[in-house]
């Protein structure tokens, strides 16, 4: 259900209901890309069936999905179209376009192609903790997180969020995981990345390794930083955790909601892989708060 997990604490009110959450979000809800228009975003309904609310609340903790629709013009193409223009504009001025005719014909070139051109969609759920008003965002980068959050600023009021900071670094953690411990269900993988600290650009990768390895672990004794790790959790789960706490490569050793069979109603199988997801993910982020000395004070 995820791959990447990218946290944030907020800190203004959340919606009571799923209903009033689906009200706010029906502010931007999705649609399709304009023809003149090159990128369209907006909430649609995680279940899919008619009447579907823009959130699925279950267990403490709501699922949102955000649709980002796109329009797949390819440079080629637009250098192409652009090439008889140029042609043209040479044969009736006798002279080469300046850098400003250039730039005009290639917005009017872009203008003419983007009716015409594909459309890609890509979509990205968060879950929202409520225990812990934490909004745990599945992207694989800040700039994908910002894009989803922007989104949610658009419907509320007033959203103020930040990242999710513990009082101490999870690289300390990191560091012990690696080294043998095994803290609160956290057990060491076969996964690391470590970079030197003379030389930013000169990083050690290792996959499907076994890191117990002693010359791997002279590395980090000789003074390498362990940016990635990767770690196992209550022998249900196995992820890549950064040094920052962003979390990559999730998935669940037995697979999402096993004991629902593939002949189950789809809905069903919604609810039990996000019950499953948002239970564990809530178990984690607690050690996480024990093992890291509890949330960082924002400011």
């Amino acid at each position: 259900m995820f791959r990447n997990m990218r946290f944030y604490r907020l800190t203004s009110p959340w919606p009571e209901s799923e209903e009033k959450l689906s009200e706010i979000l029906a502010e931007n809800a999705f649609s399709p890309c304009g023809a003149y228009s090159e990128r369209s975003a907006g909430w649609e309904a995680p279940a899919d069936y008619d009447g579907a609310p823009l959130c699925r609340r279950l267990n403490g903790a709501d699922l949102l999905q955000l649709r980002t629709q796109s329009r797949v013009l390819p440079v080629a193409a637009i250098k192409e179209a652009m090439a008889d223009k140029v042609v043209e504009y040479r044969s009736r001025m006798v002279q080469e376009p300046p850098r400003s005719e250039l730039r005009r014909l290639r917005e009017e070139t872009k203008e003419e192609l983007l009716p015409k051109a594909l459309l890609k969609s890509e979509r990205n759920r968060a879950c929202f903790i409520h225990s812990e008003s934490l909004l745990v965002i599945d992207a694989g980068t800040d700039s994908k997180a910002e894009w989803f959050i922007d989104q949610l600023r658009t419907c509320f009021g007033e959203f103020n969020c930040t990242p999710l900071a513990f009082n101490h670094e999870p690289a300390e953690l990191l560091k012990r995981i690696f080294l043998g411990e095994s803290p609160l269900g956290f057990t060491l993988g076969r996964e690391c990345r470590m970079q030197d600290l003379s030389d930013s650009k000169s990083i050690a990768t290792w996959r499907e390794f076994e890191l117990t390895d002693p010359s791997i672990r002279k590395h980090v004794a000789d003074g390498m930083r362990l940016t990635h790790l990767g770690v196992g959790f209550d022998e249900l789960l196995s992820c890549v955790i950064n040094e920052h706490g962003d979390i990559t490569k999730f998935k669940f050793i037995e697979g999402d909601a096993a004991d629902i069979p593939d002949s189950e109603d789809p809905l069903a199988r919604l609810d039990a892989d996000f019950v499953l997801l948002s239970g564990t993910v809530t178990r984690m982020v607690a050690n996480l708060k024990k093992l890291l000395g509890g949330y960082a004070t924002a400011g």
